[in-house]
């Protein structure tokens, strides 16, 4: 894509936004539009003719229609069309001399044609190609235009309700906001494109389809004098400050996913690559770190979180270390949802690997991948050697500790190493400190919510089972989980929702017990306790349940004052409206449901309850203190930061 020229800025983020699209598309192969004219889709009319008429892509064609209906059923037969070419072409049949055979930038023969339609019932009019491509398996992008979000639901003129009007018809139905200029827009807008593209071809379900981009616009439509002449000459206009460069994920078709074409091999051979593995991950991520000589973030659910390349309390160490800016690559597994500093990781333009076996949409909540995988590549596995190597540059970076082997000797992984390390040693002083697992651990202090998760991570083996709550305690555990061999770890990460959490862990339970006797305990905060301690009901005919439920107390939403929501400025407020006291007596409710509860008040108490859980299910209750929990995150972050040399 040309770089904008300095000069007079579009005077409409719609102008913008729609030329984005149409760039955006050729570069996702799409080469076949069909445009029926109206008012609210004038932007993308505007950029599809003057990307036409300025020849900046020799092979989009634009096909104009005045009736919906058949600009819908044209679309369907470009796109039999090309299909048809295609075969003639895989069989050897050519159409005529060699200057029929398609150029390096002919359009793939996967990709979608795309319809373009303005709002109202000229939306609905695509129903019936839409309905036959459905079944026939044909790639459609449908690009409707709408009013923005103020509008619908007011008796605004033309305005109906256009997002999924085509029901289940559609392989993907998107709703893409009015642009308003916003810093990203422009690469969320080239992010839900690629989704888009690769929902019509099928590449990731081997089921091409229809697909909707419903697109809303805010007046003014139309560009000004300076947009047409840059747009004229094929150059981009300039989207400001928040312009983001062209990143198009390359999704890689999952017939190919682990006989991989080279240039996806080679990017194995980046040393400057660590591995993301989000929830539910698994094995794989951990064998692919420690193959390559890559280092290793794990979540505690991730099923990965483990073995010499895991990077203990990563998230201080992105936020704190110099080599984040290092990170040239990030290859994800599984769905990272616990922290933010990998977000700003994966969005701090690194190239982005996505590593999503299923068949539908990939994990992108930065939208920067890059490269879309269904499998790691089997030579992927296959031990690195000497291939981690990265000596550290000239310059600052973490300071050599006692016998550490100098920085400029150290490879990429050791250097990470080093950081893991000092990054534990702050957060275990820490715990250590706060009535953690110091040499005044049983002296009854009130133990820390992080001095908790420790023992609980501590006393789970690999053959446990810990089921984890969302919030406070998925973080918490993360800090200060240090396992060779993880026991499996189980948390409701999907939504990452506190509802029916108990129910989750007696149903666990039931499922991991039915072989055989296993030890399986639960780390919940208080509030998520209770928004489902009616999972402690069962009636006296259901099979027993062994579980040990260890429940932080710390009266209200402890997660809250970690966020924005805690800081001082908003301190009048805070404590009803985010931390939610509520004074209940746990014990009371457990006895209501016939459950053994015990209340434990130090760290060498709770220790020996671990060690020893009582039949059936049992609760064990730690109340901490939650006023402090914002200033002592925020001062742990300091330390390790200052001990990282960040």
């Amino acid at each position: 894509m040309s770089a904008a020229p300095s000069g007079p800025a579009a005077s409409a983020p719609s102008v913008v936004a729609a030329h984005t699209l149409v760039e955006t598309l050729v570069g996702l192969g799409v080469r076949e539009v069909v445009l029926a004219p109206g008012s609210r889709s004038a932007p993308l009319a505007y950029a599809l003719a003057h990307a036409v008429r300025s020849g900046c892509h020799p092979g989009l064609r634009l096909h104009v229609r005045v009736d919906e209906r058949d600009a819908g059923f044209l679309a369907l037969g470009l796109a039999k069309g090309a299909g048809l070419v295609a075969g003639r072409s895989a069989r050897g049949v050519t159409a005529g001399s060699s200057s029929d055979i398609p150029s390096p930038a002919a359009p793939s023969p996967t990709a979608p044609v795309a319809v373009v339609t303005t709002s109202g019932t000229a939306v609905a009019n695509l129903h019936p190609a839409v309905l036959e491509a459905h079944h026939a398996g044909v790639p459609l992008l449908l690009l409707t235009a709408d009013r923005p979000h103020e509008l619908r639901g007011t008796g605004a003129n033309q305005t109906g309700d256009q997002v999924g009007i085509f029901g289940s018809a559609t392989r993907l139905a998107l709703d893409v906001p009015a642009p308003t200029g916003r810093p990203g827009e422009l690469g969320d807008l080239r992010a839900q494109l690629g989704r888009a593209v690769a929902a019509a071809t099928g590449s990731r379900t081997a089921s091409p389809g229809p697909v909707q981009v419903n697109l809303s616009y805010r007046d003014p439509l139309v560009p000004t004098a300076a947009d047409v002449e840059l747009l004229s000459r094929g150059l981009a206009v300039d989207g400001g400050a928040g312009s983001s460069p062209l990143v198009l994920a390359r999704v890689v078709p999952r017939e190919t996913a682990t006989d991989a074409p080279a240039e996806i091999l080679a990017l194995a051979d980046e040393p400057a690559t660590v591995v993301v593995a989000g929830d539910s991950a698994g094995d794989v991520a951990r064998a692919l770190a420690e193959a390559r000589g890559w280092p290793l973030l794990a979540e505690v659910s991730s099923g990965a979180a483990a073995g010499p390349n895991l990077v203990a309390a990563h998230r201080l160490v992105l936020g704190g270390s110099p080599l984040t800016a290092q990170v040239r690559q990030v290859v994800v597994l599984g769905r990272p949802t616990v922290s933010r500093p990998v977000q700003m990781l994966l969005g701090s333009g690194a190239r982005v690997v996505v590593v999503a076996p299923g068949a539908e949409q990939w994990p992108d909540a930065a939208r920067s991948a890059s490269v879309v995988l269904a499998a790691v590549p089997s030579a992927w596995l296959d031990q690195a050697g000497g291939a981690d190597r990265l000596d550290e540059p000239d310059g600052p970076g973490e300071p050599d500790g006692p016998g550490a082997v100098p920085a400029a000797g150290r490879s990429w992984l050791e250097r990470w190493q080093t950081a893991s390390t000092a990054a534990r040693t702050v957060v275990e002083t820490t715990v250590a400190g706060g009535g953690g697992t110091g040499p005044d651990a049983g002296t009854g202090a009130r133990p820390t919510s992080l001095a908790v998760a420790a023992e609980v991570a501590r006393a789970s083996q690999p053959d446990d089972v810990l089921v984890v709550g969302s919030s406070s305690p998925a973080r918490d555990l993360e800090l200060v989980a240090s396992w060779h061999d993880a026991p499996v770890v189980v948390s409701n990460r999907g939504l990452a929702g506190i509802d029916g959490t108990v129910s989750t862990v007696v149903g666990v339970a039931l499922a991991a017990q039915a072989t055989g006797p296993t030890t399986v305990r639960a780390l919940l905060g208080d509030l998520t306790f209770l928004h489902d301690v009616g999972g402690l009901l069962r009636g006296p005919d259901e099979p027993a349940v062994q579980a040990q439920v260890v429940v932080v107390n710390d009266d209200g939403g402890a997660i809250f004052a970690t966020l924005e929501h805690g800081r001082p400025e908003h301190a009048d407020i805070f404590e009803r409206v985010f931390a939610t006291p509520h004074g209940a007596d746990l014990g009371a409710l457990c006895a209501g449901y016939g459950v053994h509860h015990e209340a434990v008040s130090s760290v060498g108490a709770l220790r020996e309850v671990l060690a020893a859980p009582r039949p059936g299910i049992s609760v064990v209750e730690v109340v901490v203190d939650r006023q402090d929990r914002g200033p002592q995150g925020r001062a742990l972050a300091d330390r390790v930061t200052a001990a990282l040399g960040g």
